[in-house]
């Protein structure tokens, strides 16, 4: 017996056909008990001879027709260890409809002789005790596996509590009680209406304040099952378990579990869960329509954006997604990565080099171009101005010429805030990368020049937290610009999202800049990278002011004081007016750029001030 039950718990190591005869056996078992119960339970146990003849002549084709129609609903191909409502739903419906047909034939059309006689009140608990008896065998099945996983998998368990018992949280207990790999003991929830309630047998306390007081349960670890928190709340939750000394984790976000990710995905609680952005759905499924069955091509297709621009495209139905980038590692990384979703094409190439992209243009001619590849380091591009001319300003320029000459539908520029009143090389060069599309949306074109401007996105490389992780890892100190310096940010597949909407809403001129939100210290934020690594400011791991560096800013603006913004059809996206370009300012920088080719370090701040007037270095 011992064997056969742990064959049964373990489903998945019989064969289908094992699986069918244990099932048949216990199905067959359970209809035929059902039927004597019924009868008893209607004749008291005594049950007259001409009903005995019944069950031999007409129930044993009942029991076929039930089995069949278990079959056919599927309760035959399930495991028997795993057992839900849906496979309640699809059993009920299975016995029901048999039920139903019996009771049909018993008074309508009497199609098999003697059935006329058949006690309608038998027909109906043979439905009832055959619906419960299957049910029983199954959730036993279910109960049993459940129990001894829970047994063997947290007799050395971490304690958890869950803080929220909302939908989220509910299901999330559901699955740990499932695995048993950790032992859920309590929920921590906000909302008084909850509390002293239970939850698949899990209390419901007050909230997590509750974990101060002496008669606390003891945690080894809670879990934030508040997807859609804000992130002051869960700013206040990590500081407090930091302050008890408890490990936190927290589920994915509403994009993450909105996209397929389950919620026992737990991870570590990080900074953008903090930071209080308000968490956005990025509703791509509305944009295929939009994207199905083009050619894409994403230039700097391995950096921080262009790779989360290639993510999301790959889910769009693309006829082809070409990917182009100077660096061999990081284009052959994307390229591994999502070669199982989409048609993808890499092209080691660099954008500058003018015959290579005009030779990509032609043999895939793309539908849309998001143009993502730049040179992004404020302090590297102060020291080679020349270089960064070259890649940002001459590549764009000739990029989109190309483009306009191959009959590419779309030309979207990733641009950024450094771009408003430049203080930065590098600034100054996406501010005139701006203007070139502009120029080349003068006029009747059959491209649609669209630039979309955002500020800093969380963990891209090169970016002040990955840098301020790194200096935490190694003990401190963390570096800090200015205790005063301000910045905005958004998380990478929010960025790169609220593009690819840009480019399906968008028309030729269009500028867009990407809901911010409010800005965030600099020093806040490497404040609370520290605690969320649990560690404590200036004891563990200190703080330290460098200072500006040469091209930065105290505070990053969005739009200039001339350009004014207003709505589009997303909440998200602002469309910039204001400050375009003419058409002789677009003469005279055409001109201009005939001497990119000529410039070094030494002439090249000169000519950015002479092209672009309000280019002010700090």
């Amino acid at each position: 017996m011992p064997l056969i039950e742990m064959n049964l718990l373990n489903a998945p190591t019989l064969s289908q056909r094992q699986r069918v005869a244990v099932l048949l056996v216990i199905y067959s078992a359970v209809l035929v008990t059902a039927t004597w119960l019924a009868y008893g339970l209607r004749f008291d146990f005594d049950v007259p001879l001409k009903h005995r003849f019944e069950i031999g002549q007409i129930w044993i084709w009942v029991w076929i027709i039930k089995l069949m129609a278990l079959a056919m609903t599927g309760q035959f191909s399930s495991l028997l260890s795993f057992f839900s409502l849906p496979d309640l739903r699809r059993l009920g419906l299975a016995l029901g409809l048999v039920t139903t047909g019996l009771f049909v034939s018993r008074h309508l059309f009497a199609v098999v002789e003697g059935m006329e006689g058949m006690p309608r009140v038998v027909i109906l608990l043979d439905g009832i005790i055959s619906f419960l008896g299957l049910s029983m065998c199954r959730l036993g099945l279910r109960l049993i596996r459940e129990n001894r996983g829970n047994a063997a998998k947290t007799i050395f368990g971490k304690r958890v509590g869950i803080v929220g018992a909302g939908e989220v949280g509910a299901a999330l207990v559901r699955e740990l009680q499932t695995k048993g790999t950790v032992k859920p003991v309590v929920f921590l929830d906000d909302s008084g209406k909850k509390k002293g309630m239970l939850v698949h047998g899990i209390p419901v306390t007050g909230s997590v304040e509750v974990l101060r007081e002496p008669n606390a349960p003891e945690l080894d670890e809670v879990i934030i099952a508040m997807p859609s928190a804000s992130g002051e709340r869960v700013r206040e939750v990590v500081e407090l378990m930091n302050d008890l000394n408890i490990c936190c984790r927290t589920v994915p976000s509403i994009s993450q579990i909105a996209s397929g990710e389950i919620v026992t995905t737990l991870r570590p609680v990080e900074i953008g869960d903090v930071l209080g952005r308000e968490q956005v759905d990025l509703e791509l499924g509305r944009l295929k329509n939009f994207f199905t069955g083009k050619t894409v091509m994403v230039t700097g297709a391995g950096g921080s954006i262009g790779s989360e621009l290639c993510r999301q495209l790959a889910g769009m139905d693309l006829g082809r997604l070409i990917l182009v980038d100077r660096s061999e590692f990081g284009l052959f990384e994307i390229a591994s990565e999502l070669k199982e979703a989409a048609e993808i094409v890499p092209e080691l190439g660099d954008v500058q080099d003018e015959g290579a992209m005009a030779t990509v243009l032609a043999h895939h001619d793309p539908a849309i171009v998001f143009h993502a590849a730049a040179l992004k380091h404020v302090s590297l591009m102060e020291r080679q101005p020349a270089v960064a001319i070259s890649t940002n300003v001459r590549a764009t320029h000739q990029l989109a010429s190309l483009a306009a000459k191959q009959g590419v539908g779309h030309f979207v520029l990733i641009s950024t805030d450094k771009a408003v009143a430049p203080s930065s090389v590098m600034g100054a060069t996406k501010r005139l990368s701006e203007q070139i599309l502009q120029g080349h949306a003068i006029g009747d074109v059959s491209t649609c020049f669209i630039t979309v401007r955002f500020g800093n996105v969380l963990g891209s490389s090169g970016s002040v937290v990955p840098i301020f992780q790194r200096q935490i890892e190694l003990g401190g100190p963390v570096t800090v610009t200015d205790e005063k310096a301000t910045r905005f940010f958004m998380s990478i597949p929010e960025a790169a999202g609220l593009v690819l909407h840009s480019a399906a809403i968008g028309k030729n001129r269009d500028r867009f800049i990407l809901e911010m939100g409010e800005s965030v210290g600099i020093m806040d934020l490497a404040k609370q990278m520290i605690r969320l690594n649990g560690f404590e400011v200036g004891k563990d791991i200190k703080i330290q002011c460098t200072g500006l560096k040469d091209g930065e800013k105290l505070h990053e603006e969005l739009h200039a004081i001339e350009e004014k913004l207003t709505d589009t059809a997303h909440p998200k996206i602002k469309r910039i007016q204001g400050s375009e370009l003419t058409v002789e300012r677009w003469q005279s920088l055409v001109l201009a750029l005939q001497e990119v080719s000529k410039l070094d370090n030494t002439t090249a701040l000169n000519w950015l001030r002479k092209v672009l007037p309000d280019f002010r270095p700090e």
